[in-house]
């Protein structure tokens, strides 16, 4: 099977098709918070794409108030 980025549309899976602004808000506070406590990225748990750059945008905010954290402590 294709990966879904190369699929049509009506041919993706569900998950990649339906999200909504809440399902976004969730995943990006979820990587938000996996960034401030220092987890890695591979820890990212979304298959649909959208829903993973949602996640992804968090943890990188996260992460840079992580950094910022550790450079105030040391």
């Amino acid at each position: 099977m294709a990966p879904p980025e190369a699929l049509p549309d009506e041919d993706r899976p569900d998950e990649d098709r339906h999200w909504s602004l809440e399902s976004l808000n969730k995943a990006y506070q979820q990587g938000y918070m996996a960034g401030l406590t220092g987890h890695p990225t591979s820890q990212q748990p979304h298959r649909a794409e959208v829903l993973a750059a949602a996640w992804e945008a968090g943890w990188d905010d996260g992460e840079e108030q992580y950094q910022l954290l550790i450079q105030k402590t040391a």
